[in-house]
């Protein structure tokens, strides 16, 4: 295992543990994100750092969760493309599974003018599209979105790991992913992110959050980074993606690998 890896694992198991039931009251459905961008060295750094101040979301006697996540929009990219141009409110639809206890959730995240995002899901058996429609999903996004399961298709799927963080005073979660890894479902594409870890700090508005001065110690900067957006650039490379460019060699320097499409794809 890499020195990277050893360190996190070290740091993460100091941490006290938290169970779901006792995380039950800070679901934050409602919430301000704030995303940041690191490597998995820097990441040893701030749960070293973390120590006393925060829990870790302890499931079966695991720190490390997995997860799927399908993301569906139109065969024209409607969603891919309001993230790309900026646009708000914008919505994304995605199946997400918690590969772990094998539970699904179809979900739609809208973002408003205000920068708060709102969640909303409901249980599915699988990422089967015909489950989704068994378990109501097209009433669900059709009364959120206007979309039909009809009009959208399973575009890119990622696969993750997780660690979630609760400060003590439990008014944020902070959820740190790595190995993220992309399918592209119309390109047969593939793609891996290296030691990229992406942060996300969620709290129901701007109450105070310990975790920003720890990661302004480590030199953390905010950075955004959507998933999707991101997944979909490097593996599908007829996509519009120039305002992603300046995040992709930017995302490279700051781990060591390349997450730029080649030059002569970038569609201005």
């Amino acid at each position: 295992m890499p020195e990277a890896d050893l360190r996190i694992s070290h740091w993460l198991e100091q941490l006290a543990p938290i169970s779901l039931d006792e995380m039950s009251g800070i679901k934050l459905m409602n919430r301000t994100d704030t995303k940041f961008v690191t490597s998995k060295q820097k990441l040893a750094e701030l749960l070293e750092l973390a120590q006393g101040k925060y829990y870790a979301q302890q499931i079966n006697g695991q720190r490390i969760a997995n997860y799927r996540t399908t993301y569906w929009d139109t065969p024209a990219h409607l969603f891919y493309l309001e993230h790309h141009n900026g646009r708000q409110p914008r919505q994304k639809i995605r199946i997400r599974t918690y590969m772990d206890s094998d539970d699904s959730f179809l979900e739609v995240k809208t973002k408003n003018n205000h920068g708060r995002t709102k969640k909303k899901r409901i249980s599915v058996p699988s990422q089967e599209r015909q489950d989704a429609i068994d378990a109501g999903g097209t009433r669900f996004i059709q009364g959120l979105t206007g979309q039909t399961f009809d009009t959208i298709i399973p575009t890119v799927q990622n696969q993750f790991q997780r660690i979630t963080l609760v400060n003590f005073g439990k008014t944020e979660r902070l959820t740190i992913d790595f190995n993220v890894r992309f399918h592209n479902y119309e390109t047969e594409m593939d793609a891996v992110t290296g030691d990229l870890v992406i942060i996300e700090l969620k709290r129901d508005g701007n109450v105070y959050s310990p975790i920003l001065e720890l990661l302004r110690k480590v030199r953390i900067k905010p950075h955004g980074f959507s998933k999707y957006c991101i997944g979909s650039a490097m593996t599908n490379w007829q996509l519009k993606n120039n305002n992603f460019k300046f995040k992709m060699i930017t995302l490279s320097k700051l781990t060591g690998h390349r997450f730029r499409v080649p030059q002569e794809q970038i569609i201005s």
